[in-house]
């Protein structure tokens, strides 16, 4: 595996631990998230979003 691709596997789990906690966040200080399902629904539809620019960013080369 080379370097970039390494750097990016940290990035990614970088940014998907900030969006977790983002989202657990949220659920704690608004009520009306409280719904686990609906905290669950949002940070699958994040971690899409993310993969998605992701590979677009990369032409969509695997």
């Amino acid at each position: 595996m080379s370097t970039l691709a390494l750097l990016v596997v940290v990035l990614l789990v970088v940014v998907m631990a900030l969006v977790s906690g983002a989202v657990a966040y949220a659920v704690h200080r608004s009520p009306a998230l409280n719904g686990p399902v609906m905290a669950g629904v949002t940070t699958v539809a994040a971690f899409a979003a993310i993969l998605a620019v992701v590979v677009a960013a990369g032409g969509g080369n695997a």
